[in-house]
């Protein structure tokens, strides 16, 4: 027959009390720990992608094209002011000071504009007229009376027909959205140009 110490019995049936607790306790630890590493994991991955995404947007380079186009509308819209700048102070005619006048004010904006997306797309505008424009200023600054008017009117003509033709063929090949937008926009406002020194080219 078996014989059972109560002794015994008791001290397992402690060990037994205590061990169920401290299991329950070490599978909750290791469940927190595990759900630790996890976020921090996920954290880490989304600022690796985000640190991704800005580096190649800052290192985007605008298109050649469309830097060429920036560059020759930029220098010749300030061509136009000058140009104009010199009418309001040499022309003989009332109706070319108003006409030049007109030019500095609507060529100011559009150059304003234009340099608000240059920046924006990181272009760098040139700061005035290129050599070869800077010496058709030169030339005109030189003139007086009716000969300042004439070669005023020929410049304007000249200048808008040719102005006219780059931004109806660059509004099909540009690339950037807004510069297709600012050669929309334009486009009517150098036909005004045009229409207006042609009136009175043919009045003269």
């Amino acid at each position: 027959m078996l014989t059972i110490n109560k002794h015994t019995l008791t001290m397992k049936k402690l060990k037994l009390i205590f061990a169920v607790p401290l299991a329950a306790l070490m599978m909750q630890a290791c469940h927190n720990n595990s759900g630790t590493t996890t976020t921090t994991d996920s954290t880490t991955t989304v600022k690796e992608d985000v640190s991704k995404t800005d580096t190649s947007k800052t290192m985007a380079a605008p298109d050649t094209g469309d830097v060429k186009f920036a560059t020759a509308a930029a220098s010749g819209g300030m061509t136009e002011i000058a140009l104009s700048k010199l009418a309001v102070q040499q022309a003989t005619s009332s109706k070319l000071k108003d006409f030049a006048n007109m030019m500095i004010t609507d060529h100011s904006n559009a150059g304003d504009q234009l340099a608000a997306i240059a920046k924006a797309k990181n272009i760098t505008l040139p700061t005035g007229p290129n050599a070869d424009q800077q010496n058709v200023i030169n030339d005109l600054a030189k003139k007086t009376g009716s000969d300042f008017d004439k070669a005023y009117v020929k410049q304007m003509v000249t200048d808008h027909k040719s102005t006219l033709d780059m931004f109806q063929h660059e509004q099909t090949m540009v690339k950037d959205t807004a510069l297709r937008s600012f050669i929309s926009n334009t486009i009517p406002v150098v036909q005004k140009h045009l229409d207006a020194i042609k009136a009175i080219k043919s009045g003269m």
